[in-house]
């Protein structure tokens, strides 16, 4: 089990939603600017946001247990989590591979 203040840091989520649109603005605007001065008065714009905000940190995260690594991007759950709902068969459509 993940540690109560980890998985309260991850709450950033509502974080990078809500600045989502100003990021992506400011990110087409600095692709779009021809000139240096420009660039670096966009640059300050999103530097001045929260950092909270920037979606690069967020982490993926098991929604049952926290665990942060060897997830699995379409259940949501990490390995250990998905091997025990594929053999208590809670899953459909996921079998134990035999070869």
């Amino acid at each position: 089990m993940a540690k109560k203040s980890l998985i309260e840091k991850e709450k950033k989520k509502n974080l990078v939603k809500k600045y989502d649109v100003v990021h992506q603005s400011l990110k087409r605007q600095l692709k779009n600017s021809l000139g240096i001065q420009d660039k670096l008065l966009i640059l300050e714009k999103l530097q001045s946001l929260s950092r909270n905000s920037a979606p690069s940190r967020l982490r993926n995260r098991c929604s049952l247990t926290g665990r942060p690594r060897s997830n699995y991007r379409d259940f949501g759950f990490s390995r250990h989590v998905l091997r025990e709902m594929a053999h208590t068969c809670v899953l459909p459509g996921i079998v134990k591979s035999s070869w």
